[in-house]
């Protein structure tokens, strides 16, 4: 029997490329995104193994549970999960706009808070079980317009740092994932060059290896960055 990963908002950057790399290791794979027609386009790009996917916007406790319940129908264990669904809107927090902290923070946060307390009791049920929370280098330290994001990332670092404790004793691993500027949507239109960026995959290739350490040994924290530093 494959084993199973289960990536929340997988269709694009960083979440495809984790997607992507655990495929060619011969994971299935349980994911979710808002646009179905990405969704067919990931099923049809990934042949290597099974795939199963579901529309649903997580930033909806209802659609949480509504994911919750197809990975718990869909797959009778789970050996990876990784919280990656977020959104970034530039902006102070003085100044911008109204609703910016609610949708971060329901999107970037409270969508990883309530799947992993849909999926958490079968992983201690086995006793077992990676679960990486892809958070941000915003989540470390502040910056200038980073406003209601770097929020959502700092409560995100917090809840990783919390599971971390709580699930030490049920043999269930727990990384916080910080990449940098990354190159995916978030960025397009920005007039830097390639170079300037973390590849996708070379954050999917860190998880992979964290993956792979034995049971003894867990990677508390991944920090990756562009090598000329951040943007």
């Amino acid at each position: 029997m494959n084993k199973t990963i289960v990536v929340s908002g997988g269709t694009k950057g960083i979440g495809r490329a984790i997607i992507k790399k655990f495929a060619s290791e011969g994971y299935d794979v349980v994911t979710c995104a808002r646009n179905q027609g990405d969704l067919n386009e990931l099923i049809s790009a990934i042949t290597s193994t099974k795939v199963l996917a579901i529309k649903a916007d997580l930033s909806n406790a209802e659609e949480v549970k509504k994911f919750v319940a197809f990975v718990n129908d869909s797959a009778p264990y789970v050996d990876v999960l990784v919280n990656n669904t977020g959104t970034f809107l530039p902006g102070e927090i003085h100044n911008e706009a109204e609703g910016s902290l609610e949708l971060m923070i329901n999107t970037n946060l409270y969508s990883a808070y309530h799947l992993s307390r849909g999926l958490i009791p079968k992983m201690i049920e086995n006793k077992s079980g990676d679960i990486f929370n892809i958070c941000s280098v915003a989540g470390l330290k502040a910056y200038p317009n980073g406003g209601s994001y770097s929020i959502s990332k700092f409560a995100m670092h917090g809840m990783s740092l919390g599971l971390r404790e709580e699930l030490k004793p049920h043999g269930i691993r727990v990384t916080a994932v910080h990449p940098g500027a990354t190159l995916t949507a978030s960025w397009e239109g920005v007039d830097l060059p390639e170079e300037r960026f973390i590849k996708s995959s070379d954050v999917a290739e860190a998880i992979w290896s964290a993956h792979q350490l034995s049971k003894n040994s867990v990677v508390e924290e991944l920090v990756i960055r562009p090598q000329l530093g951040d943007i």
